[in-house]
């Protein structure tokens, strides 16, 4: 292998052409779109890309990789390699004017999830993402209410996005093969939110503090924040908890929270 993979870096290497393919085949490539690669590893996935003739910037943060890449695609003018990491790096200066990014990478576990909230700072730009995750992770990004993996990170990402599991990746596609089942999901940022909400911190405070006690009624967890009563106005049962709630459901908590707060 050309690259030692390093475990500071959260580095699994994707090598099963058979998966490769498999995501090939969901992603719909076209020549005239404009991609962006989060951790390029050896170029799995970056060779294909460059030969469809896309538009490619790729995000890596470990610079002997970078080097490798530079010399392995040395020859492709449509792509452009930067060297940094991807939880600071601005993704709205890749566009201009009405142009979406298509968004795609294989994430290292340890920063998948604030990586996907920073990648939303610029959801307006972004056409949909595609990303290698932890089967956990996409269980819970995908999960419906009244699941025991529905939680915080199901509300908030599906107030940004329509989700979507794609498919299982097992250990031994990659090297070195992880511990865990990993699997793909799609998410596609709204175009106009689905549920109105007063205040998007309001209803991240909300959302937090009702799973961070997952156990409780809402009418316990949510206590300090809106009454009993107050719930029950909004025709949602006190008695319920967290995980029974839709998106619909903790937008309306999260605006009376707003309401209460202005008439202070």
């Amino acid at each position: 292998m050309a690259h030692k993979a390093r475990k500071r870096f959260g580095q699994n290497f994707l090598q099963d052409h058979n998966i490769i393919s498999n995501i090939l085949s969901h992603i719909q490539l076209d020549e005239n779109q404009h991609w962006v690669e989060i951790g390029p590893g050896l170029g799995a996935l970056t060779e294909p890309l460059l030969q469809e003739k896309v538009k490619l910037d790729i995000i890596e943060l470990d610079r002997d990789l970078v080097a490798y890449l530079s010399e392995k695609f040395k020859n492709y003018d449509n792509l452009t390699i930067h060297s940094a990491d991807a939880l600071n790096f601005d993704f709205s200066t890749l566009t201009s004017n009405d142009e979406k990014l298509r968004i795609i990478g294989n994430l290292p576990y340890n920063i998948s999830t604030p990586l996907m909230f920073h990648l939303l700072d610029s959801s307006a730009q972004i056409e949909d993402m595609h990303f290698m995750l932890q089967k956990e992770v996409v269980d819970r990004i995908c999960a419906e209410p009244g699941s025991k993996k529905y939680g915080r990170l199901s509300v908030m990402m599906q107030y940004f996005c329509e989700t979507e599991f794609l498919f299982e990746v097992p250990p031994e596609s990659f090297d070195p093969a992880p511990k865990v089942m990993s699997a793909i999901v799609r998410l596609q940022p709204y175009t106009k939110p689905i549920v109105s909400v007063y205040n998007f911190k309001t209803l991240n405070d909300v959302v937090t503090q009702a799973f961070s006690q997952r156990r409780k009624t809402i009418r316990n967890s949510l206590g300090k924040l809106i009454s009993e009563a107050q719930i029950a106005a909004l025709g949602i049962d006190p008695n319920l908890r967290a995980e029974s709630l839709t998106l619909t459901e903790f937008a309306e908590l999260s605006n009376l929270v707003v309401q209460q707060s202005m008439s202070l």
